[in-house]
């Protein structure tokens, strides 16, 4: 394999990784949310959810597989554990290796999610919001990809996208809680 098909492999599996995570994250609101309540039931979303959650393992296996053989890259098995010590990009890369770290304990914690509490789960599943941060900006700052217009203007409108949702889905949790809050609450 040549070093132009090994790193034309590790971007492309790079960029599906991150679509699949922001499908699984999108579906999750959808499935989770009062933002996206007319979703919420919907067979299909729980689908995707289910599928794009275990989807990027493989394609973020091939990725670091990929990266490690890149001679240009330098990343060593070492790298997958502690962040920031490669030669390349060692901020970017290490974001990177956070981010995977992030996703693998949600991926655990949701194979383990009997064995945990609901808010202990809940808390670790939460962790694939700051995942998907340190996801996209390793995209940027270590990726050639957003030099390219379409996918720059693609992800950028992503990353908006769950931003937004993300939001919504907080404004509505907060106005399902105040009610509760003011009835609950003595005034003296």
């Amino acid at each position: 394999m040549t070093t132009d098909q090994i790193w034309i492999i590790a971007r492309s599996s790079g960029t599906a990784a991150l679509v699949a995570l922001v499908l699984s994250i999108l579906s999750g609101m959808a499935l989770r949310s009062g933002a996206l309540a007319w979703l919420s039931h919907n067979r299909g979303v729980r689908a995707v959810h289910d599928l794009t959650s275990i989807l990027w393992l493989p394609l973020i296996v091939v990725h670091v597989i990929t990266l490690m053989l890149d001679p240009y890259a330098k990343v060593g098995v070492i790298d997958l554990f502690i962040p920031f010590l490669v030669p390349y990009g060692s901020f970017a890369i290490g974001l990177g290796t956070i981010s995977l770290q992030l996703i693998a304990v949600v991926l655990v914690a949701t194979w383990l999610r009997s064995r945990l509490t609901q808010q202990g789960w809940l808390a670790i599943h939460r962790l694939s919001y700051i995942a998907f941060v340190g996801s996209f900006a390793h995209g940027l700052l270590a990726g050639t990809d957003f030099a390219q217009p379409a996918l720059s203007a693609l992800a950028w409108l992503t990353a908006a996208v769950l931003a937004i949702v993300a939001f919504r889905r907080l404004t509505a949790s907060r106005a399902r809680q105040s009610p509760a809050r003011s009835k609950t609450v003595a005034i003296p």
